[in-house]
């Protein structure tokens, strides 16, 4: 089994892309999922952050407001949520692959593959890309979000041009959601070629 990393910076329409995957019958791991389905109501971390982060969690799971705010911009707070739910996430990915092992390949939906250097342990990667006023307008139209916001999330991002400069596969969604599923297609082609399958 080849294992393919997917990631893109915030903007991209990585989930999009991800969705595609999907209906194409590609095995995908979706790490931010993961996460939610940690975080949320009932979710296995929510004693461990709420200890560490007291006041961020109630019936509903994790109030990402909150721990957004008492992690965002201190990376000492950053790396203690990462040590909590990295490993969580790690375990699910294991029985993610464990349970996909006869399959030619999967992929794995990783936000900051780059950022964490997971790149490393894979057979390629899949980068999502579009234009930057696109990207930006893409944000700024989310719930929330402001201008500086966004800067701020860039800065913590390997920018998309060097994504672009390491990745193996690129998809470009700057285009028709037709051509963007038609790349794809493409791509899942190419690599059940790769694997003889």
């Amino acid at each position: 089994m080849r294992i393919y990393g997917l990631t893109g910076s915030i903007g991209m329409g990585k989930s999009a892309v991800a969705a595609m995957l999907r209906r194409e019958g590609v095995p995908l791991f979706d790490a931010d999922a993961q996460v939610h389905r940690l975080q949320g109501p009932g979710g296995a971390l929510l004693p461990a952050i709420e200890a560490r982060f007291p006041g961020t969690t109630g019936p509903q799971g994790v109030d990402r407001a909150k721990l957004g705010a008492a992690v965002f911009g201190h990376p000492q707070e950053r790396q203690a949520l990462e040590a909590i739910v990295h490993p969580a996430v790690q375990a699910a990915r294991r029985a993610f692959l464990r349970r996909h092992r006869s399959r030619a390949f999967v992929v794995l939906d990783i936000p900051l593959l780059f950022e964490t250097h997971g790149h490393k342990r894979l057979d390629g990667v899949i980068v999502v890309t579009a234009p930057a006023w696109k990207q930006r307008r893409r944000v700024l139209a989310r719930p929330g979000m402001t201008a500086a916001r966004f800067r701020q999330i860039l800065r913590l991002q390997v920018p998309d041009a060097e994504k672009r400069r390491r990745a193996d596969f690129l998809i470009h969604t700057g285009t028709t959601f037709d051509r963007t599923r038609a790349q794809v297609r493409r791509l899942v082609a190419c690599l059940g070629a790769r694997t003889g399958r």
